[in-house]
């Protein structure tokens, strides 16, 4: 995706090597952000143009448009995505994809899976398979509530090929 972006530059940094401090600059402000519109900026791969500078009136900091295409990640209802269980309770568990977390609430576990408070860490289990902490799961997003800095989601595992990746 090819998006903008406005940096600030102090007078200090204007001279032979601003070109190199606006590229550093842009890599440290947008890459592992997150926005409504695009979702998470998980790597700028390429700095298609950076505008003429211009002057602010009475502060001597200059602004620069830079133009760069990036890797964005922005999950969508009903997308299925690999996951990583971090945290485990009673009312479901927490699963981390990349910068998104992922609540999977008890209702959207298979009713076989019953929830084990008394081991080591806590999971759910059925004869077959067990969710703990730093088990991997196939996840069904079932809806997204989209901040101004972060994505949260809520999936579920009670469809076919979904839950415990072997």
């Amino acid at each position: 995706k090819k998006l903008t972006h406005t940096i600030t530059l102090h007078p200090s940094f204007l001279g032979p090597r601003m070109r190199e401090f606006v590229t550093k600059r842009l890599y440290q402000d947008v890459e592992g952000t997150c926005t409504g519109r695009y979702g998470y900026i998980v790597a700028v791969i390429a700095i298609l143009e950076i505008q003429m500078g211009k002057i602010i009136p009475g502060h001597g900091s200059a602004e620069f448009e830079v133009k760069y295409s990036a890797i964005l990640f922005k999950p969508f209802k009903n997308e299925v995505i690999d996951a990583s269980v971090y945290n485990v309770s009673k009312v479901g568990f927490f699963a981390r994809a990349g910068p998104l977390e992922i609540f999977i609430s008890r209702a959207f576990i298979p009713a076989e899976m019953e929830f084990n408070p008394n081991s080591n860490p806590p999971s759910y289990q059925s004869e077959e398979v067990k969710i703990e902490k730093e088990t991997l799961v196939r996840v069904k997003i079932s809806g997204t509530r989209i901040d101004a800095t972060q994505i949260f989601a809520i999936g579920t595992i009670k469809e076919d090929y979904l839950g415990v990746i072997e």
